[in-house]
């Protein structure tokens, strides 16, 4: 089922859709996007929002469907007439220009007066922190400085709508971790909305307000980073985003405020409704982090289960332990390591349980 936008929104599409020849690329795409709003698209490579995105900032034509900007259908107009600027993964630099000609380069294109363009670079230079780099050429800065001029050149004309393609695809870990939090900053005191597309589920929690998980053509859930992923609503979702232990199970209790599922490893019980038939099949979400683990039995009456530990991974900041329960089904477990001296006493081949409370789970039906 598509998701439908509501129509107060700053941005809006309006069941969008993109085919090339008999590939269906967007698929009945609605989305409502609110003024100065940090939106993400999150998707796998081939999922659409590249698509999406380039339909957005005039690169492609949509098949059927509408683009609302303010109020205005904006889906025929040509890139050039659109109050939108779009920044690429690849920064499109001019190597030949320094940083001062860089941000300037579209001022200059629309003819604005001299002492105006020398304003904006200023302002520009001061947003983004390199005015002591302005005469350098960008291959005498760094991937992150790089970043911040394209990110000011897209500012500059001031759009009303900025598109990140991947905006820091081309950085390294720690560096785009670092980057994340200033592009945000900057993007916030503008105060431009701003949609960008990311395969980083990371990227997309940190920077964004709320992220719509794309796959085949599809928006499956648009919501908070919170809700995406405490809430997913399908298990594709549930999946993508972050690590996840799935049951699957049949419906064994369904009530208002609680039901029960019977998995191959036991009944969980689950600490919200769900309305649908007795004994239909169903699969329970539990993230790795919610799962408790002990070698002794805890004093908990539900969802305990017990099983040998095959695997442990130490990652620094928590290790993870695989478990395989009686029936065989693999468990993953996380267990944050707070102390250095906190070391647990759970090994490789050690029989333990390991649990979680009923408001850890939530029901799947998709």
């Amino acid at each position: 089922m598509a998701v439908h936008a509501e129509h107060s929104g700053y941005l809006v599409t309006e069941r969008l859709v993109k085919r090339f020849d008999e590939a269906l690329a967007v698929d009945e795409v609605s989305l409502s996007i609110k003024q100065g709003e940090i939106f993400a698209l999150l998707g796998s490579s081939g999922c659409g929002k590249s698509t999406l995105l380039r339909m957005l900032a005039g690169f492609e034509s949509p098949t059927s469907g509408r683009i609302l900007l303010g109020g205005q259908d904006v889906a025929n107009f040509p890139p050039y007439d659109r109050p939108m600027n779009m920044m690429f993964q690849s920064y499109a630099l001019f190597p030949h220009l320094d940083v001062w000609e860089n941000i300037a380069f579209g001022l200059k294109r629309e003819g604005l007066p001299k002492a105006e363009i020398q304003q904006r670079v200023g302002e520009m230079l001061d947003l983004v922190q390199l005015g002591p780099f302005a005469r350098r050429k960008p291959h005498q800065l760094s991937g992150g400085q790089q970043q911040r001029v394209a990110l000011a050149r897209s500012l500059a004309k001031r759009p009303k709508l900025l598109l990140l393609d991947e905006p820091l695809g081309a950085l390294d870990k720690k560096l785009r971790e670092q980057t994340q939090f200033e592009l945000v900053n900057i993007i916030e005191k503008v105060g431009v909305t701003c949609v960008m597309v990311t395969h980083d589920q990371e990227e997309a929690m940190t920077m964004a307000g709320r992220i719509a998980v794309m796959s085949k053509g599809r928006v499956l859930q648009v919501g908070t980073p919170e809700e995406v992923y405490e809430y997913p609503a399908n298990r594709f979702v549930a999946d993508f985003i972050g690590n996840v232990n799935i049951f699957e199970g049949r419906l064994s209790v369904e009530e208002v405020d609680h039901c029960a599922v019977v998995t191959d490893i036991g009944e969980i019980k689950v600490g919200h409704g769900v309305s649908g038939a007795l004994n239909m099949p169903v699969g329970i979400a539990v993230r790795p982090e919610k799962i408790e683990i002990s070698k002794t039995r805890p004093d908990v009456s539900v969802n305990v289960f017990s099983g040998r530990v095959k695997e442990i991974g130490y990652l620094g900041s928590y290790s993870t332990f695989i478990v395989i329960a009686g029936d065989g089904t693999r468990v993953k477990i996380t267990e944050a390591n707070t102390s250095r001296l906190d070391l647990s006493d759970i090994t490789w081949e050690d029989e333990v349980f390991f649990w979680w409370g009923d408001r850890s789970g939530v029901v799947l039906r998709d």
